[in-house]
């Protein structure tokens, strides 16, 4: 795509409150699991379902702040660029997302490409 973004392709996940406080939802698309996210001060981000370390289920992670903790070995990720924090390992991809009213609306477009 030579640096170029996928015109978005937003889609209604569902309401806002589908995702509990410091939680997360998954939604099937065709570039794989996406782990959709709500904070407490209920932003919403979304990351591919699999940590680039041994490829567990991001989505089963522990939300604090706007990071989320890798439920298999500790890791902690920012929601906001998918990057791991402190540790040297490969980015989260992530997805846009966006909130109309109180619903949840996912790019499922293709992944943001680290910069």
């Amino acid at each position: 795509m030579d640096g170029m973004m996928a015109e978005a392709a937003f889609i209604d996940i569902g309401g806002l409150d589908d995702i509990p406080l410091r939680g997360a939802r998954t939604v099937a698309t065709a570039h794989g699991t996406i782990a959709v996210f709500r904070t407490g001060d209920d932003a919403v981000f979304a990351l591919r379902d699999s940590c680039p370390h041994r490829g567990g289920p991001i989505s089963h992670g522990i939300v604090h702040g706007h990071g989320v903790t890798c439920p298999l070995h500790g890791w902690v990720f920012s929601l906001e660029s998918g990057a791991a924090l402190g540790e040297d390992a490969p980015c989260i991809a992530r997805f846009r997302t966006r909130i109309e009213g109180r619903r949840i609306l996912l790019d499922i477009a293709g992944p943001i490409l680290a910069a």
